[in-house]
């Protein structure tokens, strides 16, 4: 989240695109956790971990999004002062994130109609697979084309727990956690690469390598959560807790 190597003066098109595919993807993260709220799945009578995760992943969302209205403004140089705090904010993204993973699989099995299994694993590929992304796009801040495309990839990533919240997830068993977290993220960077073509008839590499990442990190996870390996680190993550009573499998609530 870091800065482009040339002042921009005004926002031409493209900086209004991301603009709003920033928006859109904020939109999505924002408008799930609200449902939640607003239906009585989720309250703030929650243990503290639930709202220190909270407050980092939003802080993110808010950086993210100030960081695309600051270039679409023309405000490039508070863009490039301001983009240093993703070196800070990563880690601590990464550290709730697995936390609050760890603490959700252990206290209730994390949700049912996700395989305990997929989402241990998968959870910890998508986290490090956005720290990478992240980290890739800040070192490459000098190139601007590169550095956009890859923050979109980046933070599409938490998306999909927009998505979930958004969509019957539970009628979606056993197929919850493929859509959910490996396909429902690609959406906006599959727009990105919409954009770009009908710009300029190609599209950027920048919008390949960051969906192969995602794609490599969540399915990779997949395949290796369903494994001897997968079966035996998984239990031995839950062992003695109540998560471990609950049927790994996804089943409806």
């Amino acid at each position: 989240m870091a800065t482009v190597a040339e002042p921009l003066p005004r926002a031409g098109g493209r900086d209004r695109f991301f603009l709003y595919l920033s928006l859109a993807m904020c939109a999505v993260i924002v408008a799930g956790f609200a449902l939640n709220l607003a239906l009585g799945r989720s309250s703030f009578a929650l243990p503290p971990i639930y709202h220190v995760h909270s407050v980092i992943f939003f802080g993110w969302v808010a950086l993210f999004l100030t960081q695309n209205l600051l270039v679409a403004s023309g405000a490039v140089r508070i863009h490039r002062r301001l983009g240093m705090l993703a070196l800070a904010w990563v880690p601590m993204m990464v550290a709730a994130g697995v936390a609050m993973m760890l603490f959700s699989v252990r206290d209730h099995g994390g949700p049912p109609f996700f395989d305990l299994r997929e989402f241990l694993f998968g959870n910890a590929a998508d986290l490090f697979c956005f720290a990478g992304l992240v980290l890739t796009a800040v070192a490459m801040r000098g190139n601007s084309p590169w550095h956009r495309r890859l923050m979109i990839c980046a933070t599409a990533i938490l998306t999909g727990p927009g998505f979930g919240r958004l969509l019957p997830t539970p009628f979606l068993v056993p197929w919850a956690w493929i859509i959910v977290g490996g396909l429902t993220p690609l959406i906006f960077p599959l727009i990105g690469v919409a954009g770009d073509f009908l710009r300029a008839r190609r599209v950027h590499p920048a919008w390949l390598w960051g969906m192969g990442a995602m794609i490599f990190a969540h399915f990779g996870a997949e395949a290796i959560a369903f494994t001897p390996f997968g079966e035996s680190v998984t239990r031995a993550v839950v062992a003695g807790t109540p998560g471990a009573e609950r049927d790994f499998a996804a089943h409806f609530p």
